[in-house]
């Protein structure tokens, strides 16, 4: 899960499916203006790409600039390209162009937005911050001896990297642009580990060094190994020092008390660009929380349902606590958990045939969070070739909601949709590789309701632990827009999930603390799965008995990565095709 680039709805006209290749004598001329332009800008956007969470083995030779010169050359690219955009005529374009434009000129919308709310001032959350995604590094495969240089000159450069990113922090500090103070507290500690772990072979930027690929000859992996050594020593554990002190002596204790984005530098703008950003529609925060407020109340009586089901005398609150009290619902080791995740991600092989067509070719791994920031975690996170499962902190790890998280992290989930779009090749990069929230989460949460249909809910408890997400993300819009809009606090939020939801203490005080340092992001896993959820009614009504679900899965998969008005337009063209999707069933 990336932050995502969202698009707003009144950027994004209703477009259709992607079309089939045009011949060239037939091209409109506008495409080709297009294409120049949004190819030139996206090449160089690249560029500037350092290590995420997704994607933790930038191919750039050193880390990205930030600084002042930087980002006043990024506002200018990309209000230049605006501009540019202004004054293509959509109407002009191909039907495919006319697409691209849409996602494109969304993007372009949301990096704008950015810089204009000088997003760069804040650099991390709750949640993720740069030097997690620096860590991130050393936890990537690196293949050749191309490939380890390129990471040594990456640990060369992060010093001039943290001293900009402080600086960046120390302007948003300036003028009261940072994340509340409440939600940092011991945010810290993945520095502390590092400078803890100190410049030897026990740095975790060496781990990489340690088995280093046998193609490399032994005198060159002596030599890496050395360099290694004398970088981290050099460059590496010096920034960390630097910056552990400057967060514990300056930046936390100084970060600003209120929690709501409302509270910030041009608040109610600043909240607003970040719905258009996560939601991709233009909707006040009002009606966000009213669909929240309804979404919940009809969540929760599917939940009595399930109580009755097992037959449970007691309340709401009394069945939750049960649940996250009663041992028989925790593995007992970590492994165990890992196990339990491995088994369930395997059944859904099983099922696969029924309910896609078309798959990614890319596998994934299952691995725990890393300690040094597991305590902070989410439960798990997933994404191209990966699935990560928490094991930090047992009792907080329900087993009645694994399914449903490992549908989300997983397949068909995360680690299954952002390699298939990867893999969609007759579109271009920017709607392949970049993430857009409202999409990614809302097919990772519509995931986990597939469960029910596909049969991976094995006990009523099981379905519960579903309904509970369900119920996690519904309130999401409640608590997101009460804390950033309404004046929530801490403690309201806390108990609106500890009330609705099965979720434990801990996850329940680590979440409302991201919903408080990141606004808006919050908002993008249920608002995409109605999106979702209402493509596949629409279908379903029109097309009774000729409705497949592997047609339906590949039409809306093959968007790639796009705003939610495309996928209702998705829908229609699907409807109007006859239920029969972009590629031949098997």
């Amino acid at each position: 899960m990336t932050i995502s680039l969202a698009l707003t709805l009144l950027l994004a006209a209703p477009a259709a499916a992607p079309a089939p290749p045009v011949a060239a004598a037939n091209v409109p001329a506008g495409d080709a203006a297009f294409r120049k332009l949004s190819e030139s800008e996206y090449a160089w956007r690249k560029t500037l790409n350092g290590p995420d969470e997704d994607s933790p083995n930038s191919k750039n030779a050193t880390l990205p600039d930030v600084g002042p010169a930087a980002q006043a050359a990024m506002t200018k690219r990309w209000t230049e390209t605006m501009a540019a955009l202004d004054r293509i005529d959509p109407a002009t374009l191909s039907p495919a162009a006319r697409d691209d434009y849409t996602v494109y000129r969304g993007q372009i919308a949301a990096l704008l937005a950015e810089q204009q709310f000088r997003d760069y001032e804040k650099p991390l959350n709750a949640d993720t911050s740069f030097w997690m995604n620096v860590g991130g590094m050393a936890r990537d495969d690196y293949r050749d001896e191309a490939a380890m240089r390129r990471y040594l000159s990456q640990l060369a450069s992060v010093p001039h990297y943290y001293d900009q990113q402080i600086a960046n922090m120390r302007a948003g500090l300036k003028r009261g642009f940072t994340p509340p103070r409440v939600t940092l507290q011991g945010r810290d500690a993945g520095v502390a580990e590092i400078v803890k772990a100190g410049a030897g072979e026990a740095s975790p930027f060496y781990a990489p060094f340690k088995t280093l690929p046998t193609t490399i000859p032994a005198a060159k992996q002596a030599a890496l190994r050395a360099e290694a050594k004398r970088v981290i020593a050099d460059a590496v554990l010096p920034a960390h020092v630097k910056l552990q002190a400057f967060l514990r002596d300056e930046y936390i204790p100084n970060a600003q008390v209120k929690l709501g984005a409302y509270d910030l530098p041009d608040g109610r703008a600043y909240y607003q660009s970040k719905i258009r950003e996560f939601v991709t529609r233009d909707l006040p925060p009002e009606q966000i929380h009213a669909i929240g407020l309804k979404e919940v109340a009809k969540i929760r009586a599917r939940m009595l349902d399930v109580m009755a089901q097992v037959k449970w005398q007691g309340d709401l609150p009394s069945f939750l606590n049960h649940l996250r009290t009663d041992p028989q619902f925790y593995a007992k080791t970590p492994q165990d958990l890992l196990n339990r995740a491995a088994w369930i991600a395997k059944t859904f092989d099983g099922k696969t045939g029924t309910y896609f067509g078309r798959l990614p070719r890319m596998r994934f791994a299952i691995k725990p969070v890393a300690p040094d920031i597991a305590p902070f975690y989410t439960s798990g996170r997933g994404g191209p070739g990966i699935y990560l499962v928490n094991t930090y902190d047992l009792p907080s790890r329900g087993l009645y909601s694994l399914p449903a998280l490992t549908l989300h992290e997983s397949a068909p989930g995360h680690a299954f949709q952002m390699p298939f779009a990867m893999e969609l090749t007759d579109l271009p990069e920017y709607r392949r590789n970049e993430y857009i929230s409202a999409y990614g989460e809302g097919w990772a949460l519509y995931c986990e309701a597939l469960g029910e249909d596909m049969g991976m809910y094995e006990t009523p408890y099981e379905l519960f632990g579903m309904l509970s997400y369900q119920m996690w993300r519904a309130a999401r819009l409640v608590v997101d827009t009460g804390i950033h809009s309404q004046g929530w606090t801490r403690e309201q939020a806390q108990a609106f999930l500890r009330d609705n939801t099965a979720l434990s203490n801990h996850e329940i005080t680590t979440e409302v603390d991201r919903y408080i340092a990141w606004p808006g992001q919050a908002l993008s896993y249920y608002m995409g799965e109605l999106a979702f959820l209402d493509a596949r009614a629409k279908a379903r009504k029109a097309l009774g008995e000729k409705f497949d679900y592997r047609a339906f899965h590949d039409a809306l998969l093959s968007l790639g990565s796009v705003p939610l008005p495309m996928i209702d337009a998705r829908a229609d063209r699907f409807v109007a095709d006859k239920g029969k999707g972009p590629y031949p069933l098997p």
